[in-house]
């Protein structure tokens, strides 16, 4: 029996309630230097790049389509396997922080973590 991928709409769903889920089981503690250092410096999180073939499910949608053009803006979509996980990881920071403007991006790119940049980083640099 074949297994059929979920809709993107679902995949962000549980990526969503994933993150959620997590941080409400957390119990809150007071930001520590150490952990504030470790945030504003992205390229510190080591990246997974078998946890980010999974996260990349949804990436395919758009970026696996060679000649895609999205519908509105019509922006073609740049091929993103190959690149270079500084790459990767920087697009996606800048996606998330509005210094890039894309209203698919930014919303894909506001769901991920850190840890989940970087693990889509490590994967998507090792394609060809």
């Amino acid at each position: 029996m074949m297994r059929r991928p979920l809709p993107l709409v679902a995949c962000l769903a549980l990526v969503t309630s994933l993150s959620f889920s997590a941080a409400a089981q957390e119990p809150a503690q007071p930001a520590q230097p150490e952990a504030q250092e470790e945030a504003a410096a992205p390229s510190a999180v080591a990246g997974d790049a078998g946890r980010g073939r999974q996260l990349a499910y949804t990436c395919q949608g758009c970026h696996g389509i060679t000649g895609y053009k999205n519908a509105y803006p019509s922006f073609k979509v740049p091929k993103i396997g190959g690149q270079s996980a500084e790459y990767l990881s920087q697009a996606l920071h800048e996606y998330r922080d509005g210094k890039r403007r894309h209203p698919t991006m930014r919303a894909q790119a506001q769901s991920f973590s850190e840890q989940e940049i970087a693990d889509l980083a490590a994967f998507l640099s090792t394609l060809k």
